[in-house]
């Protein structure tokens, strides 16, 4: 069966680091997939159609962007989607994604790619966007390849690169330290003060949903709280020796979760059957 050598596109800095210079050195690349959620920033939209021209330009001869969608999307996974079995079972909606559910990486994501992979009858090898400071989520299975890794590109090192390329994803990453979902209950809550002040149209939207949700979107807070609690810091109202207790007891719950959720979705990735076996290409070092 012959091997299909496959993009695992998120979007953010590390993957299209990952992906330019894969092309810039000639790597075997069959397939470029993106993923989409309905619930990435705005700016990804803008980005991808950058980085679409930028492919075409300067590397005609690469593989078009796929972008995949969930058949139903993430409002009705979130919303409707009702349970066959479980403690809730029938139950309307996943509800938020949490540290033991994170079912919006799993089936808007994970899930997509496995299903479109399966048409395509043959092996499959991921390039995975982990960078080489992130050795805790590197996996020894020889159906994956993370590049960066390979080449010893740090996190930084790779958003220096996209920078110099052009893609800035309209200013995200000044506020932000990843880019995913906007929407994500488990991002910390210095992002979430961010979302609500330099976002607002999308904090409105993070305050609807939450109304709508069958859980809650946080340990200890609902939007609605979130939202108060972040009005009183910027009034003065609350006190910074009681804003950096909560913000250390939070931060350590949100850690222990993120830790958890990361573990959890490469351990996911890792064992998906979509993998074929092949040898790794280009484990030489990329300029940067």
């Amino acid at each position: 069966m012959d091997t299909k050598y496959i993009v695992n596109l998120s979007g953010g800095k590390d993957s299209t680091a990952m992906l330019l210079m894969l092309l810039e050195k000639g790597c075997p690349v069959d397939y470029i997939l993106f993923a989409d959620t309905g619930k990435d920033f705005p700016q990804m939209q803008e980005h991808l159609r950058k980085l679409a021209e930028y492919i075409k330009e300067h590397h005609p001869t690469a593989p078009e962007i796929t972008i995949l969608k969930h058949e139903k999307g993430f409002d009705y996974m979130m919303f409707e989607h009702r349970k066959c079995r479980g403690k809730y079972k029938d139950t309307p909606g996943n509800g938020w994604a949490s540290f033991r559910n994170r079912w919006c990486t799993s089936r808007l994501k994970l899930d997509v790619i496995y299903k479109y992979c399966k048409t395509l009858a043959c092996d499959c090898v991921h390039y995975i966007g982990i960078a080489a400071d992130e050795p805790g989520r590197l996996k020894d299975d020889p159906h994956l390849i993370y590049p960066l890794a390979q080449w010893e590109i740090t996190e930084k090192e790779a958003l220096t690169y996209c920078y110099t390329r052009g893609f800035d994803w309209g200013g995200l990453y000044k506020h932000f330290d990843r880019v995913s979902c906007w929407c994500c209950p488990l991002q910390p809550l210095d992002a979430l003060r961010v979302l609500r002040r330099e976002y607002p149209e999308l904090w409105k939207d993070l305050l609807e949903m939450d109304a709508r949700a069958c859980n809650q979107f946080k340990p200890g807070y609902t939007v609605a709280e979130l939202d108060e609690r972040f009005r009183r810091e910027d009034a003065g109202e609350l006190k910074v020796k009681q804003r950096r207790k909560a913000k250390s007891q939070t931060a350590k719950k949100i850690k222990k979760e993120n830790n958890h959720e990361q573990r959890n979705q490469d351990l996911e990735t890792a064992t998906s059957p979509l993998y074929g076996s092949e040898e790794r290409p280009c484990r030489q070092r990329a300029d940067v």
